[in-house]
């Protein structure tokens, strides 16, 4: 049986999921973030305790498929915003996450806005100005080399962003000394 869980956002989230079915007498078969197929099939008792399992660790399992859908498309833009090289991706990656799932665009697209009440675009740009907050902690690379990194033409159109959903400079974030990352999970 596959199981459909929100708030998984890391290789830790996986091991964490992994770790506690595997707790409650579970083989994982496979796991990806959101997604885990398990054996035996667990009965409506079983699916209750996992759900009570995973809610006090902030998870929650998905029962209703368009909800399955639209973590898919979180989880799909998590892994390629935070471990992809955008820079190495020639193709929108509103149009890839559809390639990925294997659904029409437009489709994705308003179900998503109807569920979260922002564009699938709003959510990526949300998730790249967390990705650079990190980076510009990191203070690894420069901001051109990010602007790279992250699949933007130029360092000029990453700050206009940067600044717009932060109302900080990349370079002032930088130098401040309060630091207001977000959680991934709580992007929307």
């Amino acid at each position: 049986m596959t199981l459909y869980v929100k708030n998984m956002v890391c290789d830790r989230c996986i091991m964490i999921v992994n770790e506690r079915l595997q707790n409650l007498g579970f083989s994982v078969k496979q796991i990806t973030l959101g997604k885990v197929e398990v054996a035996p099939d667990p009965n409506q008792e079983q699916l209750k305790d996992i759900a009570f399992e995973f809610q006090a660790l902030g998870f929650e399992l998905i029962e209703k498929e368009k909800n399955q859908l639209v973590e898919q498309i979180k989880n799909e833009v998590i892994n390629l915003v935070h471990y992809s090289d955008l820079g190495e991706i020639n193709q929108s990656l509103m149009h890839l996450v559809a390639d990925k799932l294997n659904k029409d665009y437009n489709y994705l697209s308003r179900l998503f806005s109807e569920s979260e009440g922002l564009t699938i675009e709003k959510y990526i740009i949300q998730q790249k100005v967390e990705k650079v907050k990190e980076l510009l902690e990191y203070g690894e690379l420069n901001l051109n080399e990010i602007s790279f990194k992250m699949g933007y033409s130029s360092s000029a159109h990453l700050s206009a962003q940067f600044k717009s959903l932060t109302g900080l400079s990349p370079s002032k974030y930088k130098a401040s000394a309060v630091k207001n990352r977000k959680p991934l999970d709580k992007l929307n």
